[in-house]
């Protein structure tokens, strides 16, 4: 796998397709961590080109409610993303009740969401995923872990990541390109590939991830093309 990310990268850069964003649902890591994580795989891939669900939160508090409060729970990525932005964490009346994937995610801070939610705080969730691959399996991600909350309260979060449009825009702006001109690579259907159908891009589906042939039938929308791996790019990319 690490492999194919380097033939890919160095396909990247030798060809006009140079310029990249990396926009991950992954909020838990700053892209300094993820610049970091490659570079010990023996990737390079400058921390600016990284666009995270943390950072299309902060982004999104940051234009609806400039200077106001949240309570949070998650790691590094988004705490330090929502402080860049000038969000102030909050729990006792907070704006906002944040969620994204988290270590410090307990029955205690569950509670405390719960009823800073009924007491009127509006819940905001970093991306939907709901599972996202481990070495042994899967673990349960954001959209899992606020799920409870919405039952619990009856109320339901605005997710800022993937598949958000939001999300695909900022992307392209960062690029400075057109849609039309753009291809989203990821390895799920229910992120990734229809936020490129709802955004009008194109889309390149890697059999990488959780999606496979058998579960893209069940799709009403389709990617533009399947690979096998993301390492099948450049082969792709030499046919055409």
């Amino acid at each position: 796998m690490v492999s194919s990310i380097m033939e890919t990268d160095c396909f990247l850069e030798q060809s006009s397709l140079s310029t990249g964003s990396r926009n991950t649902n992954n909020s838990g890591m700053t892209p300094r961590e993820l610049h970091q994580k490659l570079e010990r795989l023996g990737v390079n891939v400058p921390e600016e080109h990284f666009y995270t669900s943390a950072l299309a939160t902060a982004e999104f508090l940051r234009i609806q409610a400039p200077g106001c409060s949240a309570f949070v729970i998650g790691e590094t990525g988004l705490l330090n993303a929502l402080y860049d932005a000038g969000i102030t964490m909050n729990d006792i009346n907070p704006d906002y009740v944040v969620i994204g994937e988290g270590r410090n995610y307990s029955l205690e801070t569950l509670t405390k969401a719960v009823n800073l939610v009924l007491g009127g705080a509006k819940l905001i969730g970093a991306n939907s995923d709901v599972s996202g691959n481990i070495e042994n399996g899967i673990a349960p991600a954001c959209r899992a872990l606020i799920a409870p909350v919405e039952m619990a309260t009856g109320k339901q979060a605005y997710f800022c990541g993937k598949p958000n449009p939001l999300m695909m825009r900022t992307g392209l702006r960062l690029l400075g390109c057109h849609s039309e001109e753009a291809v989203i690579i990821g390895d799920r259907m229910d992120t990734d590939i229809i936020a490129g159908t709802e955004s009008g891009v194109d889309t390149v589906l890697v059999l990488s991830g959780v999606s496979d042939r058998e579960t893209v039938k069940a799709f009403a929308y389709q990617p533009t093309v399947i690979l096998d791996g993301i390492g099948c790019i450049p082969d792709k990319q030499k046919q055409e």
